[in-house]
């Protein structure tokens, strides 16, 4: 390990702590499917499941309930869907998330 990441070992494990949950799938997947632009909540379903990752929607909800408490992702609004309830639509809201290396601080972009 470099001398420089020595000093702030705390800084780093706090990276490490922000980017591990990010790197495991389904939520990858969820952030790559995302990168095109705002999706709906079926979207990413159908998504998923194309690239093998079946679940119940429940576990699905879960990892984007999840990536919105992170700050990753957002809600952009809501499609209607025939006379169900309606659907809700997501974009990402940071596309980089990296380290200061003057200051130690994380940030996200």
């Amino acid at each position: 390990m470099p001398k420089w990441m020595m000093g702030d070992m705390a800084v780093l494990k706090n990276l490490m702590m922000t980017l591990k949950p990010l790197m495991a799938e389904p939520k990858r997947s969820i952030i790559k499917i995302l990168s095109d632009g705002v999706k709906g909540t079926n979207e990413i379903y159908q998504a998923l499941q194309e690239r093998g990752l079946n679940m119940p929607r429940s576990t699905l909800y879960y990892h984007l309930s999840a990536l919105e408490d992170m700050g990753i992702i957002e809600m952009a609004g809501y499609r209607e869907v025939g006379g169900g309830a309606p659907e809700k639509l997501w974009k990402l809201r940071v596309r980089k998330i990296g380290i200061d290396l003057v200051t130690g601080e994380i940030f996200r972009e």
